[in-house]
């Protein structure tokens, strides 16, 4: 008799989070993971109390993809701007995860879904430094941009349109430049 295979948490989470990347979270179902892991829905069952549990362990492997493309390439020149093309690449890279995150349906007010990023703390704080916004007025002015961002992102995303990294680079720095012409004209500091 051959082995029996330990199918472990990791695994399943695993191979949720491919499936995910592949289909969306509607593609995340016990039979296709079963079927991928080759083993029956058993461990799937033995390991999770029921697939809103195993959901939503796949939906934080997303948001950890989210997170890494964000803090990439922090360290350098400009954070917030690359925070910016970090959220951009991600919508290139992982078209799939990036809707899966940021163009379902929540129905939430755009300040509400911005604010409820973890990495929006840090985020905020790299906007105030590289504006003399004070912070209580950040939350506008990083929602405008943010706006702005997601449009080219949502529209790479979904095929609507192609970029150059030059282009979205410039594009960044023109929305951001024009937003801090326009704070300065209206004195709103």
């Amino acid at each position: 008799m051959p082995p029996i295979k330990k199918i472990n948490k990791e695994d399943i989470i695993n191979t949720g989070y491919n499936i995910a990347k592949k289909y969306g979270m509607e593609g995340v179902n016990a039979r296709r993971i079963a079927k991928e892991l080759n083993c029956s829905i058993q461990p799937i069952f033995h390991n999770f109390l029921n697939m809103d549990e195993l959901k939503n362990e796949v939906l934080e492997r997303i948001k950890q993809t989210y997170k890494s493309y964000i803090k990439e390439n922090i360290d350098k020149e400009k954070p917030y701007k690359q925070i910016g093309l970090g959220y951009i690449k991600f919508a290139k890279n992982e078209p799939i995860l990036f809707k899966i995150l940021f163009m379902s349906e929540y129905n939430i007010s755009p300040i509400d879904l911005i604010t409820s990023d973890s990495t929006y703390k840090d985020i905020s704080e790299y906007a105030s430094s590289a504006t003399d916004i004070d912070k209580n007025n950040i939350d506008k002015f990083h929602l405008k941009m943010w706006i702005f961002t997601h449009g080219i992102a949502t529209l790479i995303a979904s095929n609507t349109c192609t970029f150059t990294n030059d282009e979205i680079s410039e594009m960044l720095t023109e929305e951001f430049n024009a937003l801090m012409k326009l704070k300065s004209e209206k004195g709103d500091k």
